[in-house]
């Protein structure tokens, strides 16, 4: 998101730095407007579905992350076994695999053809 947004401002008026664009990130994850996330390992990102506890895929190979909905009913991953006196007010899940285009990579390596014979 930070990188579309640098690219964005840029066409529009020419300069931005980056730090610039980070900064503004900041102060609108802290009034609660867009959300920052960052699985391990990634750099982080941000998203302005704010009002809803939802969670992330991850993909280990390519880094792509995409939303996905609680498994079950309303906000379940809110309810932990054990509060210890804490009032939870989000849960932060992330799924981790393998997305469609990195398994097809897997299945036909590059420079094969479906026969088996060399492009």
């Amino acid at each position: 998101m930070a990188d579309e947004i640098e690219q964005l401002v840029r066409a529009e008026i020419g300069a931005v730095s980056r730090q610039a664009v980070y900064d503004a990130l900041g102060v609108l994850a802290d009034k609660g407007l867009v959300r920052r996330i960052q699985p391990a390992r990634s750099p982080a990102r941000y998203e302005d579905r704010v009002d809803d506890n939802h969670h992330h895929i991850v993909c280990r190979t390519c880094g792509r992350t995409v939303d996905v909905d609680c498994a079950v009913g309303h906000r379940p991953c809110l309810q932990a076994a054990d509060d210890h006196g804490f009032i939870i007010d989000e849960a932060e899940v992330v799924y981790w695999g393998s997305c469609p285009a990195c398994q097809q990579a897997v299945r036909q390596p590059r420079g094969k053809t479906p026969t088996g014979s060399t492009r």
